[in-house]
């Protein structure tokens, strides 16, 4: 994991973790509603890190060639770094 996409886990973290704390903390106010969006917003960000800012650049160019810009920029990277699959199990386990 780069440090990059940590940021961006954690981020997603501190989103989260905050609009779950001012909610507690209004205790029934409609505010707690307006914060339940970025709540949600924050899951993504933590699963998936710098990768959810990539799609969202993707969808600006149009939904039809989402697939086809996240695999050009995953073989760009490939490219920069090599193709170092040592790391990766191939063939049969058995």
């Amino acid at each position: 994991m780069t440090r990059r996409d940590l940021q961006w886990r954690a981020g997603g973290g501190a989103l989260t973790a905050a609009s779950c704390a001012i909610c507690a903390g209004c205790d029934g106010s409609p505010l707690a509603i307006l914060l339940f969006p970025l709540a949600l917003l924050g899951l993504p960000l933590m699963i998936h890190g710098k990768r959810v800012g990539q799609m969202f650049r993707a969808e600006r160019h149009g939904h039809h060639r989402t697939v086809d810009a996240v695999h050009a920029a995953r073989l760009r990277r490939r490219s920069q770094h090599g193709d170092d699959t040592s790391h990766r199990r191939t063939g049969n386990p058995s």
